[in-house]
């Protein structure tokens, strides 16, 4: 049962208001001692048609604040003062909201009266007399849009559909312009080769077209391999994929001149040959294929769906695979799908080579560290090159050293495969300089 017990205010329109009443806390789910709900007077929010007496409530309670309270903040602009109250309501401010300082919900219900022609459809009971304050906004319409209107909130501010969708976009065209302005501006600032750099990315890129055959010409000279080779796969190895005898005799043939040419790129390189003998040919050993695989992926064309071996012997996938490498061409060939984006020139190219070459990690090295200092030197040359590329792909350098983590699984995985084609095909249909170099490799 309500009991109110009314005390009369210094105004005579205002009253404090104590109810007791045990049944909202039980069912507010408030757990308290305390059995009385302070309703408080502070402002005029309505006109009672009866007594003429103006009525202001605001609920609150010491014992349950979160329940009553609303715990919104808001983005509070510097140009506000302090507690700068809203111009139609008296609640606290957030800025300048079409034309004048109001509120979050004064802002919000114009707009929204404006953007749906709410405003001819609203009435008032009391003959537009309601006095609005930030208890009684919500309880007329009317009244709350003509004080919206009287302290000069502008109806032509509010943006139609057309508008708003316009401006929308304007915001993401500015943001994406700043965002490119900020990548451009990033990569201004990136270091790019100093003069030695320079000097080693020069020594390097030409080790490689030295020894890289047919060079840029490679599509005009290639030979495509007869479609109806490395299609009767006729010798089962123990991994459950065939060889095609045939296929892999050619194979052999360009595998020769191509170890070749990777070991006359090392030696290219003034870093390798300081190296002691055994390390550079534990280095090559464990390099050949990476840098082979290299070779011949970048060398991907997505037109015939072909790999050129060596720079002269143009493959389909099932080809390469039935002709000795099994699942290794598929690493390969997807690997040259994946590179054909970056569209590397031959520096690039040349440098992910050396990267490849002086890998520290190749068991039985003596010289570990002078090699993993080698390396740091050719990263750091090569990422600066990098910059001075400006490549337009985001995280182009990582993406990039990533395909040298993809390079040393092709490798690892020809070690293991090469075991399986050693013991299921007859030793004679291997180069000499093909088993020198692989063989005895860590799988």
């Amino acid at each position: 049962m309500w009991r109110a017990h009314t005390h009369t205010h210094t105004h005579t329109n205002f009253y404090i208001l104590h109810i007791h009443c045990p049944l909202l806390y039980h069912r507010c789910g408030i757990h308290s001692h305390a059995h009385t709900l302070t309703l408080t007077l502070t402002r005029t929010q309505c006109i009672s048609p009866s007594s003429l007496l103006s009525i202001t409530i605001l609920l609150s309670t010491p014992h349950s604040p979160k329940l009553i309270s609303s715990h919104l903040h808001w983005y509070i602009p510097s140009y506000l003062e302090k507690d700068e109250p809203c111009v139609v309501c008296g609640d606290k401010a957030t800025g300048y909201h079409y034309r004048c300082i109001t509120c979050e919900g004064c802002k919000g219900f114009f707009r929204r009266t404006i953007q749906k022609n709410l405003h001819p459809s609203y009435s008032c009971k009391y003959d537009g007399c309601c006095i609005i304050d930030k208890i009684t906004r919500n309880q007329c319409q009317l009244c709350r849009f003509r004080k919206c209107i009287a302290v000069g909130m502008a109806m032509d501010l509010v943006l139609d559909e057309a508008k708003r969708v316009a401006k929308r976009r304007l915001i993401e065209e500015n943001r994406e312009r700043r965002r490119k302005e900020e990548m451009v501006k990033t990569l201004q600032n990136r270091p790019e080769p100093t003069g030695s750099e320079w000097e080693l990315i020069h020594m390097v890129t030409e080790a490689h077209r030295h020894t890289n055959a047919q060079g840029s010409h490679w599509k005009q000279k290639r030979k495509f391999l007869p479609e109806d080779i490395g299609q009767s796969p006729v010798a089962p190895t123990s991994d459950g994929d065939k060889v095609d005898l045939e296929a892999f005799s050619e194979f052999t043939k360009i595998i020769t001149p191509a170890i070749t040419r990777v070991v006359d790129f090392a030696k290219k390189l003034p870093m390798f040959s300081e190296l002691p003998c055994e390390d550079q040919i534990i280095l090559l050993k464990g390099c050949c294929m990476e840098i082979m695989s290299l070779r011949a992926a970048v060398r991907y064309d997505p037109e015939s769906e072909t790999l050129t071996l060596s720079g002269e012997m143009a493959v389909k996938r099932e080809q390469l695979k039935n002709g000795g490498l099994g699942v290794v061409s598929d690493a390969i060939f997807d690997l040259g799908k994946s590179l054909a984006q970056f569209n590397l020139d031959d520096t690039e190219v040349a440098l992910l080579q050396a990267v490849l070459l002086m890998s520290s990690d190749r068991s039985g090295l003596t010289c570990m560290e002078k090699i993993e200092k080698c390396q740091e030197t050719y990263l750091l040359a090569f990422e600066h090159y990098i910059n001075y590329r400006k490549h337009n792909i985001p995280h182009f350098w990582p993406k990039l050293l990533m395909k040298v983590t993809d390079l040393r699984m092709i490798g690892a995985c020809h070690a293991s495969r090469f075991l399986h084609m050693k013991v299921e095909c007859p030793t004679e249909l291997f180069p000499p300089l093909f088993l020198e170099v692989f063989e005895d490799q860590d799988v």
